[in-house]
This record gives C-alpha cells, sequence and structure tokens, in this order.
C-alpha cells in the first residue's frame, strides 16, 4: 500500500491505497483526531497525482464532483450505504433516515449511521454531507468543526 500527504485550504490531507483504487483518506485539522501514522505504508505521490489534484479543486472550490478510482473495504451493507452517500449533490444533505430509504430500509437509520461513520473516504465519499433529522450536525470522525468548514465550502448559494 502507498500514500501521499499534502496541505490543502483547511486541512492536512492522507491519501491512502494502490494500483486498484483509494481505499483510505484521512484528514487532520486543527482540533481533529491525532494525525495519522503512514509508517507501514510506501511515499507514492506519483500515484495520487491525480487525487491530489481534485482534492485541492473540492478544497479552493472548484470541483464539485470527483473522478477517482476507488477501492473502499467493508461490508455489503456499508458499502451499499457508502453508494447512496455518492449520490448526494455538492451542497446538499441529506438526513440518515433518508439514506436508509435510499439504501430500502426505511429502519435503518442507525445501521447508516455506522456505515457512515466507517466510511474510510471522506469527502470523495460525502458522509459529511449526512446531518441529523433535525438538520443539526452530527458526529463526523475528523471533528464537527471540519463538517462545518465543508458543509460551508460547499454552500455556494445560501442553501444546504
Amino acid at each position: 500500500m502507498y500514500y501521499t500527504k499534502f496541505d490543502c485550504k483547511i486541512c492536512q490531507v492522507t491519501v491512502i491505497g494502490d494500483e486498484a483504487g483509494i481505499t483510505r483518506i484521512h484528514l487532520d485539522a486543527e482540533g481533529s483526531n491525532k494525525e495519522f501514522q503512514v509508517n507501514e505504508f510506501i511515499r507514492n505521490d506519483d500515484l495520487f497525482k491525480e487525487a491530489k489534484t481534485q482534492l485541492e479543486a473540492y478544497f479552493n472550490g472548484t470541483l464539485k464532483e470527483f473522478h477517482l478510482k476507488l477501492n473502499p473495504k467493508g461490508t455489503d451493507l456499508q458499502k451499499k450505504v457508502w453508494q447512496a452517500l455518492e449520490t448526494i449533490p455538492y451542497g446538499e444533505t441529506r438526513s440518515y433516515k433518508d439514506i436508509a430509504l435510499m439504501i430500502g430500509n426505511d429502519k435503518a437509520s442507525r445501521a447508516v449511521g455506522m456505515a457512515n461513520g466507517k466510511n474510510p473516504i471522506p469527502i470523495v465519499i460525502p458522509c459529511h454531507r449526512v446531518i441529523g433529522a433535525n438538520g443539526k450536525l452530527t458526529g463526523f470522525a475528523f471533528g464537527i468543526n471540519l463538517k462545518q468548514k465543508m458543509i460551508e465550502l460547499e454552500d455556494d448559494d445560501g442553501k444546504s
């Protein structure tokens, strides 16, 4: 497995994967989790050039849709939830219940929340666009402050 690490407008990004695709993205921002350790991976900036370009463009507000090769690891349910997350348009949010309905199980809000929290490829698989039924921001593995900043970044027309 390989990685690259770079700074973007609001956080430091670590991308991990191989020729089969990106398996993980870690975000490190002020007030978020401790820095991600990459000791077990080999640095390969060339492999992730396109990912870096697209992520930087996203954080600069010029990219609204990613076109990257992804290879997330997870259960069938998690993958189904992550596929549903990818359909949430830039600048919009959905509730856990909305995602449960999208995967065909209106009673799966809690399971959706668990799968959302295990999303290994945030931003590209936009788990930050999922909010509570009451419209409030809820948990984000990299901190509510970063989630808020990403939602604000995408709120280019005053709606989210």
